[in-house]
């Protein structure tokens, strides 16, 4: 069976472990310790500081693999499995972007307030995503039938990855074009709003960054606490479509849950910076879609069709380009933003 790098560099863990909590407490206790707007200056400073430690830890499972497993060939593919399943989750993070966009503009939140609810979203990611990737990680490597032969070929099929493959491909057939769907929910009424409204009463109006106030002697929670919740709930439903995606990469928990996690961490940053320009990628859901579609075929037919992480990276990132120059060149009127 192929070690995972749990297996070959314990250390690996630690310093990623060390590197996202320094990296948040900077972001949050230094550089963002009072609530402001984010400028574009300083979302693209964050982007690319964000993308570039993806790229390095990238480079570090490369030079471990190629070290200890002795063998370039499985090190490029670590690298390519750690990039292909690192820009699928960015790509279909976007996604996330426009119903964000939608949320603050519902609940009127204060643009000097966006970085702090996006923040401790981040926080609630970490944690259901670690849950979702090993468990599902598990569940797959229970759920695999015994092998029989198929037009003179040797098969072993995996139920859930088949099943995966075939929701993937519903996902990506229904959301092409669809993205306007979304505009008119009432996001008051969705799972996290109401849980927050069950737990406790929630005031009129923001009280600056605060969660909780008191109001005729009783604690009351701000819309700023159901904000955080509809967004935490928002993006379990988006991790329903990204996680058995970059199953169809690699079934090492440790390459899918760092990947996962550096994209979901820029993602804050890279709100800031196309919050103001998300009119400019409007043929960007098509291209989404298609990759969901793609991500789902590529799992039904894997036990008969193995399509490499290489190939899977370049699809994924020409379909990317494709979609953006397509924006570019047909751009909708911009909208303005709450």
């Amino acid at each position: 069976m192929e070690k995972s790098i749990l297996e070959l560099h314990p250390g690996l863990v630690i310093g990623f472990a060390i590197t996202v909590i320094i990296m948040l407490l900077l972001d949050l206790g230094v550089f963002n310790k009072k609530s402001h707007i984010v400028s574009s200056k300083e979302a693209t400073i964050w982007t690319i500081v964000w993308i570039s430690l993806s790229m390095i830890f990238s480079g570090v499972v490369y030079y471990i693999f190629n070290q200890d497993s002795g063998g370039h060939d499985l090190a490029i593919e670590k690298f390519t499995q750690f990039q292909a399943a690192y820009w699928i989750e960015k790509a279909l993070s976007v996604d996330n972007l426009f119903v964000f966009i939608l949320v603050f503009s519902f609940f009127k939140v204060p643009r000097e307030l966006h970085h702090k609810v996006l923040f401790y979203g981040i926080i609630g990611a970490l944690i259901m995503r670690a849950i979702f990737i090993f468990a599902g990680v598990e569940i797959i490597n229970l759920t695999y039938l015994p092998a029989f032969e198929i037009f003179g070929k040797l098969v072993q099929i995996n139920v859930v990855m088949t099943l995966f493959g075939l929701f993937l491909v519903y996902a990506g057939i229904k959301s092409w074009g669809g993205g306007d769907d979304d505009e008119d929910q009432d996001f008051s009424e969705t799972a996290g709003a109401r849980l927050i409204k069950k737990l406790y009463k929630v005031s009129d109006n923001y009280v600056g960054d605060k969660f909780f106030t008191v109001q005729n002697g009783v604690k009351v929670a701000t819309p700023l606490l159901v904000v955080v919740a509809v967004i935490e709930f928002t993006d379990v439903l988006f991790a329903v479509d990204s996680i058995p995606a970059i199953f169809a990469i690699s079934k090492d928990p440790f390459i899918l849950y760092t990947s996962n996690i550096f994209a979901i961490l820029g993602l804050r940053s890279l709100y800031f910076l196309l919050s103001n320009f998300i009119h400019m990628f409007s043929k960007l859901p098509y291209g989404l879609a298609f990759i969901l579609a793609f991500i789902g075929v590529k799992m039904i037919i894997s036990p008969w069709i193995h399509i490499s992480s290489p190939i899977s990276l370049g699809i994924v990132g020409g379909v990317l380009v494709i979609s953006i120059l397509a924006s570019l060149a047909f751009p909708e009127p911009k909208e303005e933003i709450v």
